[in-house]
């Protein structure tokens, strides 16, 4: 394998683990932030790549799509607990809307920045170059692709919890029993819809057009 394969794989890895034990730590900050000490009290909240480690998504899935030549990574790390009951007592549903958005917003803002840093990289002359090269293109790319994933309104993605909350707020009862009995089935259902040919394009298409904003 050669350097700069070797600087390449790296930084994809490194960017990946930024962006899926990053968007968990925010969903705990948050609740924490509204007094829920779950994650906290669990060690979830820690930097520490090992505590929120999931053996399928931070392991098995990015390495099945290198080792397949997939056009990017994509995993996700283990949920990080929330007691969202103590959240909605404290702050009210909006609470409730912000941790299930945090994730979302960490992504985000995270690959905002990076993106505004990578210019000063794009003519790298040193191997350190290249390595913040690669890792502020995919650390861009990883993050808008797991916030526009995230946001799609199916169980138990984020932005179905964060429509959940909102429809508790304004008592749109149908709605919540609609979704209370839909969300045990709701992987079943992602995975189905990913599976439908072209369906992707249609799912990610909002991710290429942030990239195609943001990126140089």
């Amino acid at each position: 394998m050669s350097d700069i394969k070797i600087i390449e794989t790296l930084s994809m890895i490194l960017a990946l683990m930024i962006a899926i034990i990053g968007h968990e730590i925010m969903h705990g900050y948050i609740a924490y932030r509204y007094g829920d000490d779950t994650a906290k009290r669990a060690g979830r909240l820690s930097i520490n790549p090992i505590v929120h480690i999931d053996p399928v998504g931070t392991i098995l899935i990015p390495a099945i799509l290198y080792f397949t030549n997939a056009p990017f990574l994509f995993g996700w790390a283990k949920p990080v607990p929330v007691n969202i009951s103590i959240v909605i007592r404290n702050g009210g549903y909006g609470a409730a809307i912000a941790v299930a958005l945090a994730g979302i917003t960490y992504n985000l803002l995270v690959a905002i920045f990076a993106a505004t840093i990578l210019p000063l990289f794009l003519h790298p002359n040193s191997y350190f170059e290249a390595f913040m090269f690669f890792f502020l293109y995919n650390l861009t790319l990883y993050n808008v692709i797991l916030a526009v994933f995230n946001l799609w309104p199916i169980p138990p993605l984020d932005g179905s919890q964060a429509l959940y909350y909102l429809a508790m707020k304004l008592r749109w009862d149908r709605f919540v029993e609609f979704y209370e009995k839909i969300y045990p089935y709701g992987m079943l259902i992602l995975f189905a819809i990913l599976f439908i040919p072209g369906i992707n394009s249609i799912i990610f298409a909002p991710a290429e057009w942030i990239l195609k904003m943001i990126l140089p």
